[in-house]
């Protein structure tokens, strides 16, 4: 068998670090919401059995939940009380909040 060589053992270390660190950083983030994110189960379902007309947040892509809550903010989304909501967190807490979502099932 050959010899790895440095670079390369280097590059897989370095990936696996971040796959370690992602799927801590994942671990972390499920275990309790950050503030404000309670908050959106009240109109947001958790479960996928249940149908509503808010949709369901969990598990949507990181982005496009900071994207809508930035455009809902903004106004550049129509809302009904979206836009007010939005207004109410930071960049910093959207972020957050996206993040920790996105990790939901």
């Amino acid at each position: 068998m050959g010899r790895i060589s440095d670079g390369l053992m280097s590059k897989l270390v370095a990936t696996a670090i971040a796959a370690v660190a992602t799927a801590a950083a994942a671990v972390v983030a499920s275990a309790e919401p950050p503030p404000g994110a309670a908050a959106c189960s009240g109109c947001h379902p958790v479960s996928p059995r249940v149908t509503s007309p808010v949709p369901r947040i969990a598990g949507i892509d990181r982005a496009a939940i900071v994207r809508a809550m930035q455009d809902f903010r903004s106004g550049q989304r129509a809302a009904t009380v979206m836009d007010r909501i939005a207004k109410g967190f930071t960049d910093d807490e959207i972020q957050a909040i996206a993040a920790w979502f996105a990790t939901q099932k």
